[in-house]
Formats: structure tokens, sequence, C-alpha cells
């Protein structure tokens, strides 16, 4: 087992999520890691148990290689198994029930979805990360409800990091930065490209402080 359990995210960056199962699953995984992803998020919503454990094993290990932190989508025995931290959503187990299992430092975000308020509460439950969207029409969630940019900003008095997820690309992620934003989480416009690194660079690049110079 590979252990990378922090704390809460530290900085900012791109949060790339996987899609679900795939032939070249860890290939692309290490281009996303690659091109700058700096959060990653194992994402596989079938029941066979025995290849999700093998694959977040593995990807665990590419994370690490890369002193990434990896997060689990719901599954908290899987995340424990892997050293992972775990991601919950509004029908999943509480956050003192993952962090009863995980342990203190492991890393337990959220979705928030639109809601300040379910941001407050979860907030006061220790969530370690608040994320919302979808911020745009989403491929992955067609009917996620879009949040309202707003709540980005107001979010930012809970001193948590900020995720935003949902139909974000290269052009529209921007002004998510500029709402309040900490990370922008990206699922098929990194995993669907026909160039997963370079489309991993293209939203690194909306992190960078000093686009156009050579370093």
């Amino acid at each position: 087992m590979t252990t990378l359990i922090r704390r809460r995210p530290d900085g900012k960056g791109v949060y790339a999520i996987t899609d679900g199962p795939r032939d070249d699953l860890f290939a692309a995984v290490e281009a996303a890691l690659a091109g700058g992803v700096r959060m990653l998020q194992y994402r596989d919503k079938t029941t066979d148990a025995d290849r999700r454990r093998i694959e977040a094993d593995e990807i665990s290990r590419l994370c690490a290689h890369h002193d990434v932190p990896f997060i689990v989508n719901d599954d908290v025995p899987l995340a424990l198994a892997t050293g992972g931290g775990v991601h919950l959503g509004r029908e999943d187990v509480s956050i003192a029930g993952a962090r009863a299992v995980l342990g203190p430092d492991a890393i337990i975000g959220v979705s928030c979805y639109g809601s300040l308020e379910r941001a407050q509460q979860l907030a006061a439950e220790g969530a370690d990360y608040l994320a919302f969207g979808a911020m745009y029409p989403s491929t992955t969630k067609p009917h996620a409800p879009v949040a309202s940019h707003d709540v980005l900003t107001q979010v930012a008095r809970l001193g948590l990091p900020v995720v935003a997820v949902g139909g974000i690309t290269p052009d529209n992620g921007r002004v998510l930065l500029e709402a309040g934003a900490d990370y922008i989480a990206v699922v098929s416009a990194i995993f669907a490209a026909d160039d997963i690194q370079t489309a991993a660079r293209q939203f690194a690049a909306l992190f960078d402080p000093h686009p156009g110079i050579l370093r």
C-alpha cells in the first residue's frame, strides 16, 4: 500500500478526476500527472471490486511518485486500503464516519453543489475542501443544476480550499479562479482529450501568474 495522505490540499491547481474503466487508464493518469495536475481522484462507479482495487493501488503509486494527493470517489474502504483520501457526495457516508475509518490526517472533500449552507455545515463537520458545481453544463453529469459563480466568492470566508467542477474548459476556467476557486476539477476535458498531457497543461496554465514567459 502506498501512503499519500495529507491534511488538506495545499496550494492551487488542476484537480483531475478519472472517467471510469478504460484499457489505458494508467497511461492516461500518468499523462495527466505529467501535464501538471495537482490533485487526482479515482472515480469508478462500477462494482468490479477486484479491478477497482488494482487500479486504485497503481494510481496511488503514480500520485505518490508525482507528490500529488490521491483521492477516491465515495469509497471509504478503498481509500483506506490504497492510502488515499476520499470525496463524499450527498448520499455517501458522513464526514465523521469517514474520519473514523481514515484517521485525522486523511483528506476528506465534499460536494456542496451550489449550496453555501451545505458548505457551512460540512466545514463545521471537518471537511478539508469544498467542491461546487456544476459551474457550467457538464457532459459527465448532464442533469446537474448549474451553480452560481458567486458562491465561490461567498464561501471564501470559511477558510477552506474551494474546488470548482463541471463543464470547465481552458477558455471558461479563469473566471472561476477570479471568483475564488483554488482548484479546477476536470473530468472529460482532460481524460477524453486526444492528448491528455497537453490538455492538462492547458488547464495548469490558468494558474501561471506569468503566462507566456519562458522560465
